[in-house]
């Protein structure tokens, strides 16, 4: 009976030190997995905010290159329209085509207008 009642104990002991073995082996992996959940986290934070920062400036420079465009076309239009008109009021009889004539930028003087003055308050 001595020899069932050793045998027993030393089994028992074989089972406390494997489940504290066990213990620790889990409390490691836990410990371990939760440092890779909280490394991958941050790096797909990084991620994120690395894609949103770039998905901004590209969206950036898009809305430059098209406000650019944006205004050439415009500037375009403008110039077509004016060069039309100037040649249906040519056309009429309206002007001569000759004081239609100016450099670009500048705009024709009609007679009899007033100059006016550039500073008013000095």
């Amino acid at each position: 009976m001595d020899a069932l009642k050793k045998g027993f104990s030393m089994a028992k002991e074989g089972v406390v030190a494997a489940a504290e073995k066990t213990k620790a082996g889990v409390e490691e992996a836990a410990a371990k997995t939760k440092e890779g959940v909280m490394y991958v986290g941050t790096k797909t934070k990084e991620g994120v905010v690395t894609s949103v920062n770039t998905v901004a400036q590209k969206t950036t420079e898009q809305a430059n290159l098209v406000s650019e465009t944006t205004v050439s076309g415009a500037n375009q239009v403008s110039e077509k329209a004016v060069e039309g008109l100037e040649s249906m009021v040519a056309s009429t009889g309206l002007v001569k085509p000759d004081e239609l004539e100016y450099t670009e930028g500048e705009m024709p003087k009609q007679e009899g207008a007033v100059e006016q003055p550039t500073d008013a308050g000095q």
